[in-house]
């Protein structure tokens, strides 16, 4: 889902009236918004998602503004010539206004935009990310079939994938991804359910193996790193639940070359809700989706915060239709978002339950813990 995507706090009036000024970078903490609260109700006027759709490419790789909200979301773990570990994230978010605004201009926009790039550095254990913010007016930001974008951070499609370009003071991405693999349809052809309700629902679709080239500044240092990337996008209207508190995703890379999609939705108990799903790709690209029933994630050890929240970092996942029985832990600790959003997004090891033998790569994502 690349893209927590992540929660909860402000009221969605007060996000907009904070978001509407914001144009630049954004660098010292601020309060938190929840999207949980951006991804709920929505008003009449946008559109639901509510039954299978055909999806239609280039342009759905576009925006879609009658819909509240969307993301296009990249994260990938890489290794230096010397086989040092580094990851990444970059995710743009777009949305809508409540109200568009009526008076048109070249200033008037429909809707708000945010992105967060991060870098994490295996190395020494130091987790970079940046965030920005623009309205949908004057060409600041904005997505299109072949190119998405925030100010100067853009990416780019190519005849074979994508090419990533963002620059953020402290550190910079330079990257290019091949798609090798068709794109997956998340649920039921796009059509991924969120909760027992109309419109409780996204069209979501991933790219699950990029194979990735390019170069990673951190300082005043470039690296050379090649490894695997994801993408994922999805959009829609009033997707959550109110029932639900947050979720924990995971995207993997195996050995074996096959890719695993799971994501937790949790009630406020913390309970698994049924409307939890993911994804199995085979290692020929052939792909079958995965409900409830066909998967289990239990959290085994938990990391506290400075602020005192405690978050769930190691997992045991399992998938007993494919013969998958996975321990998740992370390359370290502290790959936690602290800007308008707080979330934890990390890159992570894949170890095989039974023997303790790292078997893969991958990023999760973990929400709903801050609140």
């Amino acid at each position: 889902m690349r893209l927590d995507l992540v929660l909860f706090g402000l009221a969605v009036a007060a996000l907009v009236a904070w978001l509407s000024w914001q144009t630049r970078t954004v660098e010292p903490e601020i309060g938190t918004i929840g999207l949980a609260e951006v991804l709920g109700d929505a008003p009449e006027h946008f559109r639901r998602v509510t039954g299978p759709e055909p999806l239609s490419f280039p342009n759905d790789h576009g925006s879609h503004p009658d819909y509240r909200s969307e993301w296009w979301y990249f994260t990938g773990n890489f290794e230096t010539g010397a086989g040092q570990r580094l990851g990444f994230q970059f995710t743009l978010f777009r949305f809508a206004l409540n109200q568009p605004q009526s008076a048109r201009s070249d200033w008037s926009a429909d809707a708000l935009w945010m992105a967060h790039l991060a870098l994490s550095d295996g190395r020494s254990q130091r987790f970079f990310q940046s965030e920005r913010f623009a309205r949908g007016a004057l060409g600041l930001a904005g997505a299109t079939p072949s190119r998405w974008w925030l100010r100067d951070w853009v990416v780019t499609a190519t005849e074979q994938g994508w090419q990533l370009n963002a620059e953020a003071g402290e550190f910079a991405l330079d990257l290019d991804m091949v798609q090798t693999r068709p794109l997956v349809f998340q649920g039921d052809a796009g059509y991924s359910r969120k909760g027992p309700e109309p419109g409780n629902a996204s069209r979501y679709y991933s790219a699950t193996r990029l194979e990735t080239r390019g170069r990673i500044r951190i300082d005043d240092q470039w690296l050379d790193v090649e490894g695997l990337a994801w993408l994922d996008r999805e959009w829609g209207s009033n997707q959550l639940s109110d029932t639900l508190a947050g979720w924990d995703w995971f995207a993997l890379h195996l050995d074996d070359g096959r890719d695993l999609m799971v994501y937790r939705l949790r009630n406020h108990e913390g309970e698994a809700s049924p409307w939890s799903a993911g994804a199995l790709v085979d290692s020929d690209g052939g792909s079958r989706t995965l409900r409830y029933a066909d998967f289990s994630a239990q959290p085994l050890d938990w990391w506290r915060d400075p602020e005192g929240h405690r978050w769930p970092l190691a997992w045991r996942i399992s998938v007993p239709g494919a013969d998958l029985d996975l321990t998740t832990r992370p390359v370290f600790e502290d790959q936690l978002w602290r800007r308008s959003v707080r979330y934890w997004e990390g890159m992570i090891d894949v170890i095989d339950s039974a023997t303790g033998a790292v078997i893969g790569r991958g990023y999760t994502e973990l929400s709903g813990y801050a609140e």
